[in-house]
């Protein structure tokens, strides 16, 4: 499938910053994994305006 394909190139993005990964989502909607941890996914998100529904 697609999706893991996108999940494997996420989790092994060597600059989660600069390539912006924290930005996809998870195919329910959900807020998904993140390489550097959730909390750090949530601010970086909060940081860009997006709205999540917590």
């Amino acid at each position: 499938k697609a999706s893991r394909a996108v999940g494997q190139a996420n989790g092994r993005n060597p600059l989660p910053i600069v390539i912006p990964c924290h930005r996809v989502l998870a195919s329910d909607g959900s807020i998904g994994g993140y390489s550097s941890g959730l909390d750090i996914k949530h601010r970086l998100l909060g940081l860009e305006g997006a709205e999540l529904d917590l």
